[in-house]
């Protein structure tokens, strides 16, 4: 197990622009809500977004701990890392896949958590060199799958569901993002993605759809402001959710036997 962190939760999609990373934010925000101590590891090599989601300067750097171990950045009360926290954002990470894997296991390995109950894992989207170096080095207690509620996303999603089904990490369920757009204007609510997705798949997996969000502007806004929606509206609808889908990803980590199992393929 990972010093300093009780379970580790993935959070991941087949493909990308499904709002895998606003969720993440945003159930690490409602798991510390429900009372639980979070972590949040933004596991994008070529694309972190973790650090402008919880309004953490560019620039900012991690405290040393010791030789080569980094303190976590502190936002909104949960506990953060990221590759933007070493790098200058602006420059492109032109990485081998063995590279990335070896960026990833140093973020997560070399970060002293502190006493974290559960530790969120924004994955990058896809089924690729992170997904399998999660699989064989760390001992993921479950992962959540985000999509959309359109046929392309969902046979993406269920990619994703596959492979964490083939390296035994328990599928804790599904959430359906961008499910119903209500306008601002007049109120009027429509499926633009589609309707029933996320029940479809859940159903053919039997896992479970821990919830659906609408699509929204304040949502997007208050990602992309620093402040997301379960800390700036934290009596909100949408904020309600993120916490029910924190309250039902800590009973299906509870559910699963001692700290979930670790999965080893060699190197």
């Amino acid at each position: 197990m990972i010093e300093g962190v009780k379970h580790i939760v993935a959070v991941a999609s087949g493909k990308g622009g499904v709002g895998k990373s606003t969720v993440t934010a945003n159930l690490a925000l409602a798991m510390a809500a429900e009372g639980y101590r979070v972590g949040l590891l933004d596991a994008d090599i070529y694309g972190p977004s973790q650090a402008q989601m919880l309004g953490i300067a560019e620039g900012v750097r991690p405290e040393q701990a010791g030789e080569n171990r980094f303190k976590p950045l502190e936002a909104h009360g949960i506990q953060a890392m990221s590759m933007a926290f070493m790098v200058d954002v602006t420059e492109p990470m032109v990485w081998r896949g063995p590279m990335v894997s070896g960026a990833f296991q140093q973020l997560l390995n070399q970060t002293v958590w502190d006493d974290v109950d559960f530790l969120f894992i924004d994955m990058p989207p896809g089924t690729g060199d992170i997904q399998l170096t999660l699989a064989q080095k760390v001992p993921v207690s479950g992962a959540v799958i985000v999509t959309t509620p359109q046929d392309i996303a969902l046979l993406d999603a269920r990619k994703g569901i596959e492979m964490f089904r083939k390296v035994n990490v328990p599928v804790l369920g599904v959430v359906e993002n961008m499910s119903l757009h209500v306008c601002s204007n007049c109120g009027h609510s429509e499926p633009i993605f589609g309707q029933g997705g996320g029940e479809r798949i859940a159903a053919q997996y039997g896992t479970t759809l821990l919830g659906q969000l609408p699509l929204t502007l304040a949502i997007r806004e208050q990602s992309d402001g620093g402040r997301p929606t379960v800390v700036s509206e934290p009596d909100g609808e949408v904020a309600q959710t993120f916490r029910s889908v924190a309250r039902a990803v800590a009973q299906g980590v509870s559910q699963q036997d001692g700290d979930g199992p670790s999965i080893s393929f060699g190197d």
